[in-house]
Order: structure tokens, then sequence, then C-alpha cells
């Protein structure tokens, strides 16, 4: 610790680089007028979800859930270390997240789960599928791993992938 600093390893280069994550959330519409805090939000933000409602396809033009993957673990298998939890694998899932949108500008969400449950991770991404294109897989112990990828994939009409089996297929064959 820094005698400047009650934070823990300050000065330490890959920890500086991980204080306070590595990612945001920034807006792509402005709102600095009142017109154009009335179009984004409300009350003309109304005309867009009532249209969705009627024809839900239409929210893959006008929110951002086509190019947005949500990034899921429960800390089981991670990066070599094994289980160490949700909370110890969200700076690899932020990681995941930043690789997405550097080298496919596709925004990813980390979500760590504090279930080992396959049931309960199963519902957990079904009920969040509404608000992603794709779910990825990370970092999820085997067996388990390839029945929660098999239920999803049986119920969600998006892409999901465990990126421990097709990351690294994609890879050798590229090699």
């Amino acid at each position: 610790m820094s005698e400047h600093s009650d934070v823990p390893f300050t000065g330490d280069p890959v920890f500086d680089l991980h204080r306070g994550g590595k990612m945001q959330i920034a807006p792509t519409a402005s709102v600095d007028t009142r017109e154009s805090l009335s179009m984004a939000y409300t009350p003309g933000v109304a005309r867009v979800c009532t249209a969705i409602a009627e024809d839900p396809s239409l929210s893959q033009h006008y929110t951002w859930v086509p190019n947005t993957v949500a990034v899921v673990t429960d800390g089981t298998a991670v990066l070599g270390l094994g289980d160490i939890g949700p909370s110890a694998a969200m700076p690899v899932m932020e990681g995941k997240a930043v690789l997405f949108k550097a080298f496919g500008n596709v925004d990813g969400v980390p979500i760590c789960l504090d279930t080992t449950d396959v049931d309960e991770i199963v519902e957990t991404v079904v009920r969040m599928a509404p608000s992603f294109g794709g779910i990825n897989l990370e970092d999820i112990s085997a067996p388990r791993c390839f029945e929660i990828e098999d239920r999803l994939k049986e119920r969600l009409d998006i892409p999901v992938f465990h990126d421990d089996q097709h990351g690294t297929a994609v890879v050798s064959l590229a090699a």
C-alpha cells in the first residue's frame, strides 16, 4: 500500500489500469437541450415503445439489443485460476467485454452470477435475454457449461456460445 493512499496496490501498473474498472456506459444520443431530452426520453420515447409493442422486430433497429452481448459467468473456471467466484471473475468479464468492443465493435455487458446451479443460471439468462443480441457464456466449469449452453440454445432465439469451447476452436482453426 502506498503511504499516500488507502487503496491497496497503488502504483502497480496492472492494478492502476484496473482501478475503477475497464469500461463504462456512454450515451449515443445527446440530451443537452430540452428538445433532445424530450425525444430521447419522455414524451418522445413513447412513440418508439408503442411501435415496438406493435412490431417487436423493430427493436432490432431502435435499441442497442442487436449490437449487445451478455458476457455471463459464475466464476467457476476462470482463466486457469479455477473456481474464484463471481466477484473475482469480474475483471476478466470486463476484459472480455472490452475485447468485444475493441475488435468487433460490439457492446459487451459483464454479468457475474452468484449461483452455480444450472437451473438458476439458465432461468436467469433466459429472463434477461430480451436485452441482448447474443449470450457469451464465459469461464463456467465443465460439464455444467455444456448443459447450460444446450438448454439456452433450445429456449432462446439469439446466438448462444460458450467461449471456452467455441473460442478455442476458432483460434485453433485460424492458426
